[in-house]
């Protein structure tokens, strides 16, 4: 214990003492301090990067009577070519006589599309960027960040995953570093350099909001909180060690500026895209032909699956991959070449990276079991038109109006022609049929899962259901083969 004698203590010695004294009881019990992490400074980072990020300008030959700077007086025309922004298009907007003095204009004229931004890749001259930058550019223009300027070649663009390669000719540029996605974190600082509104070099900060973020159906997105704007397309998105981790590409935006969401392409897929377009100028994607949507709770437990997970197959294509695999409608892919199928986003970008004629194990769930196919990827092409199938006269079936359809047996011509052994075509649907997807000219191939042969059967079948629980419907519509589900109760 401490004592004291007050008596001999002046009343500052005493606080002094006191305030010892407590501080020297209250410490141990002082809970520890958080540790505080200086903010980065990225100084070092722009002057190693900044030299590897160039300014995109295009420019796009037209007509000077087509032209939108037609609507504008010359002096409008001139602050947006001095400033590389794109000239406004109002077709309806009211246009200009040119001044006197002007002269007659040539046959085509050279205006500026956009500003974009791009690094370069390799010391010989290959430059990443958007495809949406150059897109519709009859001509492209690659300005470095020692001003010099280059007439550059498009190598390759892919729409899909939004990457571009163009070409300029040079040597002993200083090309960028490549990271590694996969050790990018959440709440990591990140940094993108640019040219916003043509204002070229332009830097900004912010951290990764979000990995794996789905807005494309090839790609997920890196989302950040860097100030990204029109300009900045194209342009990189940087990590703390000097290296490339995106491509910023996409804004949310209500006003078509920065609102703190932003979408950059990961370096891992721009490079694989890259790859190919350096190779060949066109990127090759496979395709199994199906329809697929995402696993509800519901559909989980419909089909005995549990957990909702993997890509439920709506549609399968006649004749397609998946088809001639044995994939059904109905189906779930919860596996492909042996990497789980989280959600249904993950199944185009499994297949789409794998190369056409290559076999892959599918291991489907189908009526409470797994089973393993085996199917050959093809090659991506259009969609084909769904073919109509003839009308019948309506039976009458309660069943049916309850769930908002009007069904008519199949001919047996009709059923020769699709190929399938029974059905029964749909003339009508409204309620919750109609909100289910199912219209007009469709044929219903089983409902629960049981095989439908005439109207009279579906009767059956229906009328054997619980009515609170939804319902499995299997129908074909052109070439399809597709699955949804009735809720008798919405």
């Amino acid at each position: 214990m401490i004592r004291f004698n007050f008596k001999a203590l002046s009343a500052c010695a005493l606080s002094t003492a006191l305030a010892a004294t407590v501080s020297t009881v209250l410490l141990p019990m002082t809970p520890a301090v958080a540790q505080v992490r200086v903010l980065p400074d990225f100084t070092d980072l722009v002057e190693q990067v900044g030299p590897s990020v160039v300014n995109i300008r295009t420019l796009e030959k037209i007509s000077p009577r087509s032209a939108p700077g037609g609507q504008f007086d010359p002096d409008m025309l001139e602050f947006f070519r001095r400033f590389g922004l794109p000239i406004p298009n109002i077709p309806n907007g009211p246009r200009q006589s040119p001044p006197p003095g002007h002269g007659q204009q040539p046959n085509q004229e050279e205006q500026p599309r956009g500003v974009g931004s791009g690094f370069i890749l390799t010391s010989d001259g290959m430059i990443m960027t958007n495809a949406h930058v150059v897109d519709g550019a009859d001509e492209v223009i690659v300005t470095l960040t020692d001003k010099r300027e280059f007439k550059a070649k498009i190598i390759g663009a892919d729409k899909r995953s939004d990457v571009a390669v163009v070409k300029i000719e040079a040597t002993g540029l200083p090309a960028v570093k490549v990271g590694d996605v996969s050790r990018l974190k959440v709440g990591e600082w990140v940094m993108a350099i640019g040219s916003p509104f043509g204002l070229e070099n332009s830097v900004t900060a912010g951290i990764v909001s979000a990995k794996q973020r789905d807005t494309g159906d090839y790609l997920p997105f890196i989302q950040t909180d860097v100030a990204i704007n029109p300009g900045n397309s194209g342009g990189p998105l940087i990590n703390m060690r000097g290296e490339v981790v995106g491509i910023n590409s996409q804004i949310y935006s209500r006003s078509g500026g920065s609102m703190g969401i932003s979408f950059s392409i990961p370096m891992d897929e721009a490079v694989r895209v890259s790859e190919q377009l350096r190779a060949t100028g066109r990127v090759t994607r496979g395709r199994i032909g199906v329809q697929i949507e995402q696993v509800t709770k519901e559909v989980a437990e419909t089909n005995g699956l549990g957990t909702p997970y993997g890509a439920l197959v709506r549609g399968v294509e006649t004749g397609g991959p998946a088809d001639k695999a044995g994939v059904e409608a109905g189906d779930i892919i919860i596996k492909f070449d042996g990497k789980k199928v989280e959600k249904s986003s993950d199944l185009p970008r499994m297949v789409g990276g794998t190369k056409p004629g290559v076999k892959s194990n599918l291991t489907v769930f189908r009526r409470g079991a797994s089973k393993d196919l085996t199917v050959t990827i093809a090659e991506i092409e259009a969609e084909k038109t769904a073919a109509k199938t003839p009308e019948k006269t309506p039976k009458e079936s309660k069943m049916a109006q309850a769930m908002g359809l009007e069904l008519s047996d199949l001919t047996d011509a009709v059923k020769k022609e699709l190929k399938i052994k029974g059905g029964v075509q749909v003339n009508a649907a409204s309620g919750a049929a109609a909100r289910a997807g199912l219209r007009q000219g469709d044929v219903i191939l089983s409902v629960a899962n049981v095989a439908v042969a005439s109207v009279a059967g579906f009767e059956k079948i229906v009328a054997d259901l619980d009515k609170s629980k939804p319902v499995n419907i299997l129908y074909r519509r052109g070439d399809w083969a597709q699955y949804t589900v009735i809720r008798f109760n919405p």
